[in-house]
């Protein structure tokens, strides 16, 4: 069993339960934390497990990316910025594909990339404080590759909206979306899910794992270009000018000046 800083891993009965494990943080995402989950879907996809819980250790269920990461990023290069990117791809794509069902237990706040965490899973079940919402165009980025999956889930007009407001949904709205299956009392969240773990442990393995190979060969083809656009979008859009104000600004606690707003001399 592989160990692991960032997750906790265990086992029991059929079941794998993954903890995001940085409660000091708000489990927020960083390279290290996204790797380490990367690898525990990989061995999970192999292992005898047939049902799989994710959820977040203390308050939040993941509150997006790590303010110190997202400080570096300002710095970084292209390629860089590519590999970041790839990475949250990747992990994301391997939660979609998974061929075993996956339950998010969302205990808290799931904010941006954390949104994607509580919502790609097949059942979502959430506290009735939990928040969830894709705030980057608040700090001048782009949330390209969630977008792929979200317009799977909500359609373009939802999407649209989420995305270009940067909004907080409360538990309630996203289960009127149908972003989330069912809300659950926080002293409940754990008893809940098991119980729904155990109910799908009653059905053939066999034929969950067929209709979650047919569900993500329908959209396949489409996806992979998706994000590779998704992609290269994140890498151009972590080079601008706008990102670095408004992540400078969100740290110094300012309102952006955003650079795309100035008249260029001559215009």
């Amino acid at each position: 069993m592989a160990r692991f800083e960032h997750i906790i891993v265990q086992s029991a009965n059929g079941v794998k339960n993954v903890t995001l494990n940085r409660p000091d943080k708000r489990n927020a995402l960083t390279p290290a934390l996204i790797e380490e989950l990367t690898r525990a879907l990989h061995e999970a996809e192999e292992c005898e497990c047939r049902v799989l819980i994710l959820t977040g250790a203390g308050s939040a269920f993941c509150a997006g990316l790590d303010v110190e990461h997202l400080e570096s990023i300002t710095a970084g290069t292209t390629e860089e910025h590519r590999r970041d990117s790839e990475r949250l791809s990747h992990v994301l794509r391997t939660l979609y594909d998974f061929p075993k069902p996956v339950i998010a237990a969302v205990n808290g706040p799931a904010i941006a990339g954390g949104m994607s965490l509580a919502t790609i899973p097949d059942f979502t079940l959430a506290t009735p404080e939990a928040k969830f919402g894709f705030n980057e165009v608040r700090v001048g980025f782009v949330p390209a590759i969630a977008a792929s999956f979200l317009l799977r889930q909500v359609g373009e007009k939802r999407t649209r909206e989420l995305l270009l407001t940067g909004k907080l949904l409360k538990a309630e709205e996203a289960y009127a979306m149908g972003l989330v299956t069912e809300i659950v009392p926080a002293e409940e969240m754990m008893k809940s899910a098991c119980a729904l773990a155990q109910a799908l442990l009653q059905n053939s393995p066999q034929a969950m794992g067929a209709v979650k190979a047919l569900l993500s060969r329908h959209s396949s083809r489409r996806l992979d270009e998706e994000l590779e656009d998704a992609i290269e979008a994140n890498a151009q859009q972590r080079a601008s000018e706008d990102f670095s104000e408004g992540v400078h600004a969100f740290l110094q606690r300012r309102r952006a000046n955003w650079p795309s707003l100035k008249v260029k001399v001559g215009a």
